[in-house]
This record gives C-alpha cells, structure tokens and sequence, in this order.
C-alpha cells in the first residue's frame, strides 16, 4: 500500500485555543478520504497543513512523499486545495479564470490544458459566462476545474458541495471518482452523510482530535449503537417522549416513522415495550453514518465554537 498522505501528532494553536490536537491520518493513493466533523471541529485547519498554507506547531510526515515541514512549496504544486467558498474571478469569464490559473503555475501547453478542462467539466459551452453569473453548481465545476489545471497527485476539498442542488452533488462525486479511478488521491470535508458513504473510507474529528477512522461500514458495526424503527400512523409523535426515556441516546423522527438508538439494548427494548402496540410495527435496524456521528458529538463535545 502506497500513502499518498501519511502524518503524525499534528498540532496547532491560534492563541489560547488548540485547535489540532495530536491528529494522525493517513490515506492510501488513489483512494477518496471523508473527513468528517461538527464545524470548528479543526477540518479545515488540518487540510491547510497538510497543503503547506499553515504550518503546524509540531508533528510530522509526508504528503506525496515529501516532508509536510520542509517542502512546503513543492507540496503545493503536485496538491489541489478546493476551498469553502468560490474564490476565483467574478468579473472574469470560466476560460479566463482558467487561462489565469495556467498563467500562475506557469504550465506549459497552456492553451490546450484549458480547453481539455474545459471539456472534462462540460463547461466549454459556457465558456465565455462570467464566474460571477454562474450558479452554485457551475461555479463548484469551475472550481474543481482550476484544482486539477495542473494535473495535481492529491486533491484537498473543503466542503465543496455545500449549498448546490442534488443533481449538481452527484455530478459532481461522479467527476471525483474518475478522478480517484486516474490515481489521484483526494481527502473532502463534508457534512453529506450519503457523500460520506460514497467515499473509500471516513475519518471524523471533534474538538481537534481524530477519534474514528474506517470505512463507513466499519465506523456503523463498531459504533455499539442498536437501533429500532418503528412504523406505523404518527408513530414519529412518540418522540419526544421517548427521547427522555432511560436507555435511549435518540429519538429521530423520519416522517411518520421513528428511529430509537442507544447502546444498552435491554434499556432500549424495556423503553419502548410500553409502546409495542399493534398500531406500531417495531423491527430492528442498521443505524445510520448519521446516528453514529450524533452519538459522537454527544460523547466527546468538546469546544465546537
């Protein structure tokens, strides 16, 4: 197995306040990492380390081989960093953000690389649309565009589908596993449970520390969460009551169906046998990627200002 990011005991401080707490994470080449967590939970900081915009307090390691301290600038130009917001050009057009991007790495084949972006993307047709036109699911094409203009080994992604339509999610991780299926490695923050599990493995951090690493599956079987659903007319009504009950860590309304969790499971059936009726279908379920990270913001909450 070749690691495309490989690093031990990051730390870093702004202030008073240690906001990476002796994080170690690695990921294999080629593959799609989701890097999950609470905002303010220290994501974001760590893909900046990891890219060679912050430096650390302390740790070590490497990114694409090299050390993550020393060579900073040669990190940079093999990585694309996607950040929060759309930060290209408003008042330039798709192909002129590009062609500026080409100009700053100083590419060679400057022009063709634009337009076989351009193409990769589907957004040739619109290339002469001003950025600051486009919608939120353009613009994250565009962006994603400009990450891969220099044929980077390693994409850094930060949040970049927050705020676009379902249709643009998707075409969007389409575009991301072609791009892992070339060999490039990508690590993606998101909040999206269902863009959580199409990732190869997830990693989740909380007030700073890496407390979960695995595959999605792994992460659900080794929770210790139990889970049962109950079906039935306004069965999402015994909620509130059942959430105050001994034994149950959440009770989740889906429509009028209801998801009850916790990790003692003679607790969780004694809660809801008083509401066994025969208008509530009661079976056993998986808990949800989105069950465990609750009940594991509740287990570690630490500082999430």
């Amino acid at each position: 197995m070749t690691l495309a990011i490989d690093v031990h005991g990051l730390n870093k401080h702004f202030g008073a306040r240690h906001v990476v707490q002796d994080v170690e994470i690695q990921v294999e080449a080629g593959h799609i990492c989701g890097f999950l967590g609470p905002n303010g939970s220290g994501k974001t900081t760590t893909l900046r380390m990891l890219c060679g915009l912050l430096t650390p307090d302390s740790g070590s390691g490497t990114c694409l081989g090299m050390d993550i301290q020393r060579e900073t600038a040669a990190i940079k130009r093999q990585t694309g960093y996607m950040t929060q917001r759309f930060s290209l050009y408003d008042d330039l057009t798709i192909e002129e953000n590009l062609d500026f991007i080409a100009r700053m790495y100083g590419l060679d084949r400057r022009r063709a690389r634009v337009e076989e972006s351009l193409e990769r993307l589907g957004l040739k047709a619109r290339r002469r649309q001003l950025a600051g036109q486009l919608s939120g699911g353009w613009k994250q094409r565009l962006s994603l565009a400009a990450c891969v203009l220099h044929a980077p080994r390693l994409l850094l992604l930060d949040e970049p589908t927050a705020g676009v339509d379902p249709k643009a999610r998707r075409d969007f991780w389409d575009e991301i596993h072609r791009l892992a299926t070339a060999g490039i490695t990508v690590l993606v923050s998101t909040h999206y449970m269902d863009e959580a599990e199409r990732c190869h493995d997830v990693a989740y951090i909380v007030a700073g520390r890496l407390i979960v690493r695995g595959t999605a599956e792994e992460v659900v079987a080794n929770s210790g969460l139990i889970t049962f659903q109950a079906e039935g007319p306004r069965a999402d009504r015994l909620a509130e009551q059942l959430a105050r009950a001994p034994g149950v860590l959440m009770a989740t309304a889906f429509g009028e169906g209801l998801h009850v969790s916790g990790t003692d499971r003679a607790a969780l059936e004694a809660a809801i046998a008083p509401h066994r009726q025969p208008a509530y279908r009661w079976t056993e379920a998986r808990p949800t990627l989105e069950d465990v990270f609750i009940h594991l913001m509740g287990e570690h909450p630490g500082d999430l200002a």
